[in-house]
């Protein structure tokens, strides 16, 4: 296109954008209007895609960091020729797949869920590192970003990690239009502000006009030719660009504009302008799944064996039968034990250093380019992340998070590295699925199965050694338990998971020498929770007890209500977990401190059953 053309393509996304919010009768189109001349300029010049075939190995990749402005997104769509006009106007209406902002569950040309702001460039730093590291497509990142999401620490997490990894493959577009929601941002029109910043993580810097189309023609392809270092394209632009009525004023973020009609006339009236998108090159996928032997590791009974040792060696197992399998390290490895799976394949390990927003995000976007990601850190740790998960689970992304050093278990570093939360707040997540082994054949078995998972996928490891109580043979299917103890004679059910298990046993065996049988069951799956055997159990023995080494909140008791969430009468149900602030102590301190292990077990039934509670 020549630069008259370019011109009234943006003009026509200007247009659409307005003409979509006004429909919808919400939105965020001034958002939109600053950044159509960067759009036009890169669907028309320098993105390669193939809007027939998304998932083709050699398009180019665009993520809508600023993702609010999906009124421009979606006005694109209209002129590559990939929406209709009459889908365009059902803007965030029930039923559309053009919502509020826009996610991959329903346009197949989104790579990730946006909207919660800081997110798009670190999702967009693992889908350059699939590139450049795995896949050797040649295939390009653009992400369009905010200059108001740049105070989110994330966003800077993404730009150390990228100029580190050298990923001259990734393009970070930022709309500098001086106005966030309340009114101006931290540093207005200063783009030289923005370039310092960059330029420090070791990223080339472009500053452009962002509404003068030969300047950011020019950009793009200085962007497109450097190697050794991503670029900033750092464009200084107006909110509202085009409608005196809202250009460059505050008050006007989220709103459709106040005379729709009287802005597309200013606006020079609806276009109906088509993009020829340049074709990707030919490509192939370098990481199909290999049909090789899965020979995961086995320990025999009575061993005491880390269920977190148990994971690096099931994991890397796991790598060696996948070539899709990779996996992500918070500079934790040595105590994750990742780092097993660094040894044997160093060429599908990430290091992400101190920052689990990017480790997650990371997750998310290898997961996007079809890889199995496995991100591992302390439990503690990913509360950090939380928010990427959320919108992980947004996305539909698959990814398989793993959290050690949980519960007071860990003893002596005390309670700012017990994660003593993640159970609940993993549980919260819509789709997820929650495991927590308690040996180490069981933690091989669930590590594996998490693989061929849909959705957030967390696995609860523990610090210390425990005894292995199953046999290599044994089978563990998401949703189910495993009852250890069981007798006609049986008064109450001790439901236990991960560490906490050995301990009830052990409860179970000293009862039984005073005449008080009790059930023991392992609820290994979280979530989803074994609803059968725990119905059942309530049913025989009348009675539940849980014991977590989590707090009493949204960890194992609330899991076990969901058993009875049908409208079946609720057991009696009574919970044994962390309730005080935790110091520093050696782990079985610490377990007996908080009543969770043998001693405290077979306390608190004995006084259910002294007291008359349990029949």
């Amino acid at each position: 296109m020549k630069s008259a053309e370019l011109v009234e393509l943006g003009q026509q996304l200007r247009v659409d954008s307005v003409r979509a919010a006004d429909a919808a009768g919400s939105g965020h189109p001034t958002s939109s209007m600053s950044a159509a001349d960067l759009l036009a300029v890169l669907l028309a010049h320098h993105f390669r895609y193939d809007f027939d075939r998304p998932a083709h190995p050699g398009n180019d990749r665009f993520i809508l960091s600023k993702g609010h402005a999906s009124p421009l997104l979606y006005a694109a769509y209209k002129a590559v020729g990939a929406i209709a006009d009459e889908e365009l106007l059902t803007f965030r209406k029930l039923g559309s797949r053009l919502e509020g902002h826009p996610t991959p569950r329903r346009l197949p040309w989104v790579e990730t869920a946006t909207g919660s702001l800081g997110q798009g460039l670190p999702v967009g730093v693992g889908i350059a590192l699939a590139g450049k590291r795995l896949e050797h497509t040649g295939y390009r990142v653009w992400v369009l970003c905010g200059d108001s999401e740049l105070a989110e620490g994330s966003v800077w997490e993404a730009a150390e990690h990228a100029g580190h990894e050298h990923l001259d493959n990734l393009t970070v577009i930022v709309d500098v239009n001086r106005l966030g929601q309340r009114g101006p941002t931290r540093h207005g029109h200063d783009l030289d502000a923005y370039a310092r910043r960059f330029q420090a993580f070791g990223w080339h810097t472009v500053e452009v006009d962002g509404h003068d189309v030969d300047a950011v023609d020019r950009a793009y392809g200085e962007a497109r030719s450097t190697t050794g270092q991503p670029t900033a394209i750092l464009a200084r632009t107006l909110k509202g660009k085009g409608v005196e009525a809202v250009q460059d004023r505050e008050g006007l973020h989220g709103k459709p504009l106040p005379d729709a009609d009287e802005a597309i006339a200013e606006l020079g009236g609806p276009r109906d302008l088509r993009i020829e998108v340049h074709e990707p090159p030919a490509a192939r996928m370098l990481h199909a799944v290999r049909a090789g032997h899965l020979d995961l590791p086995t320990w025999d009974r009575g061993e005491e064996i880390a269920t977190r040792d148990a994971y690096g060696h099931a994991l890397t197992a796991l790598g060696t039968a996948r070539g899709d399998v990779v996996a992500l390290d918070g500079e934790v490895g040595d105590s994750t034990r990742a780092e097993l799976f660094a040894k044997e394949h160093p060429e599908r390990y990430f290091e992400c250093y101190i920052a689990e927003q990017q480790l997650v995000a990371g997750a998310v976007g290898l997961a996007a380019r079809g890889f199995v990601p496995y991100a591992a850190t302390f439990a503690a740790f990913l509360t950090r992340a939380y928010d990427f998960v959320r919108m992980a689970s947004i996305s539909g992304a698959g990814i398989n998070l793993v959290g050690s050093h949980a519960g007071v278990a860990i003893g002596e570093d005390g309670p700012s590295q017990m994660g003593l939360e993640d159970l609940a707040m993993m549980r919260a997540v819509h789709g997820s699925t929650v495991l927590y082994p308690c040996d180490a054949n069981q933690t091989a078995r669930l590590v594996a199965a998490m693989a061929g998972l849909d959705g957030v996928r967390y696995l609860r490891t523990s610090r210390g050694k425990s005894p292995v109580i199953y046999g290599p043979d044994e089978e563990f299917p998401v949703g189910g338990s495993k009852v250890l103890r069981s007798s006609d004679r049986d008064r109450l059910t001790v439901v236990a998971a991960g560490v906490t298990v050995p301990e009830a046993l052990a409860a179970a065996d000293t009862l039984a020498r005073d005449g008080i049988h009790v059930r023991v069951v392992d609820l290994y799956s979280v979530k989803p929770v074994d609803r059968l055997t725990l119905r059942r159990a309530a049913e025989e023995t009348g009675c539940l007890m849980t014991v977590e080494d989590h707090h009493e909140e949204g960890g194992l008791g609330d899991a076990v209500l969901d058993a009875f969430t049908d409208g079946r009468p609720v057991p009696r149900l009574v919970r044994l977990g962390v309730r005080t602030m935790p110091g520093s102590a050696s782990p079985e301190e610490q377990l007996h401190a908080v009543g969770i292990d043998t001693a405290g077990i077979a306390a608190a039934a004995k006084l259910l059953v002294e007291e008359a509670i349990v029949r």
